[in-house]
């Protein structure tokens, strides 16, 4: 039986399809590569397409003997879902419908779904757990949000069983030095900060130092993509044993504040990474961390790479490489 990973040619998305083959796992990926990279794929059936496109998903689960599915494909650019929600409402929110429709249809009953903790909005506690309430700030968090609810209400109506990740910022490469994290735009800090250090960049903004924390820079946290890959990849062993549908948070406890990650990018570097201070950003909470106790508890989910150093020693090996990204 094959996993389908949707969205696999993406950076957490290939990073998992490169853990789930390890595995020694019958992997299919669909992806339209409007934001995915055909070089990412290490391995598997690659479809190019969209999950919107009913003749396609037909021929991807007619060709396949699938029995659980990933779900990465969406769009995840917050600003960009304020200036133009339909585009987020109809690709992520109706791709998901499409997609279930689909999995329904051919009688796959799993699914692990990549969610964000933006699902919480401004958060009402630190540490967030998934008992807090959810109320997103941007239309990004509100379709991953809707996404959760469609699923949910297809396990009771259908059967089909969900689990949720929530997470805030993937960071790294993988170890084998072969896949890394190329967007563009770039809007992530650690690549954006390595871009410096490539002197492709002149310097690094800091939106705010003025924030209520210990060096007045905001706080996030950040994992290493193949420790969110592992996440995904024991979601779906849960649910082949038989597990019911559940929302877990993927988080490291504790965060790292802005001036901390260019610090030790600057350390891992050896570059001096020069700093900007600028006028903070509208709608930057100071502190997002999110707790990971429960999916360490049920899960047995344990990071492997959970220190910053192991994150940004790893992406600056795949970015000394592959200075323009995919395109070299």
């Amino acid at each position: 039986m094959a996993v389908l990973v949707t969205g696999g040619a993406g950076y957490i998305g290939s990073h998992t399809v490169a853990e789930l083959l390890a595995r020694g796992e019958e992997v299919v990926v669909a992806d339209n590569l409007q934001q995915g990279h055909r070089q990412a794929v290490l391995g598997g059936k690659l479809y190019e397409g969209d999950i919107r496109d009913a003749a396609f998903m037909d021929r991807v689960f007619q060709e396949n003997r699938i029995d659980a599915v990933i779900h990465f494909a969406a769009h995840s650019l917050v600003g960009e879902s304020m200036q133009n929600p339909a585009k987020y409402y109809h690709n992520n929110v109706y791709g998901t419908l499409c997609l279930l429709e689909k999995m329904n249809e051919y009688g796959v009953k799993k699914i692990v779904f990549s969610s964000t903790a933006a699902t919480y909005g401004e958060p009402e506690n630190v540490p967030i757990v998934e008992s807090d309430r959810t109320l997103p700030t941007n239309a990004y968090g509100e379709t991953k949000l809707a996404m959760e609810k469609m699923m949910r209400w297809f396990d009771t109506a259908h059967g089909i069983k969900y689990v949720s990740l929530r997470y805030f910022n993937a960071a790294g490469a993988h170890e084998s030095g072969r896949i890394g994290e190329d967007h563009k735009p770039e809007t992530h800090l650690i690549p954006i900060i390595l871009q410096v250090a490539l002197n492709q960049r002149p310097h690094i903004s800091i939106f705010g130092d003025d924030y209520a924390t210990p060096d007045g820079t905001c706080i996030r946290d950040y994992i290493h993509v193949t420790d969110l890959s592992d996440a995904h990849i024991l979601a779906v062993e849960k649910l082949r044993g038989g597990g019911e549908s559940s929302i877990y948070n993927l988080g490291n406890g504790k965060g790292f504040s802005v001036k901390e990650v260019i610090e030790i990018a600057r350390r891992v570097t050896g570059h001096p990474i020069p700093a900007v201070m600028e006028a903070r950003r509208t709608g930057d909470p100071a502190i997002l961390v999110a707790s990971s106790e429960r999916t360490r508890a049920e899960l047995g989910w344990k990071p492997r790479r959970d220190s910053l150093e192991q994150i940004i020693e790893s992406a600056w090996t795949w970015h000394q490489s592959h200075p323009a990204g995919y395109a070299d």
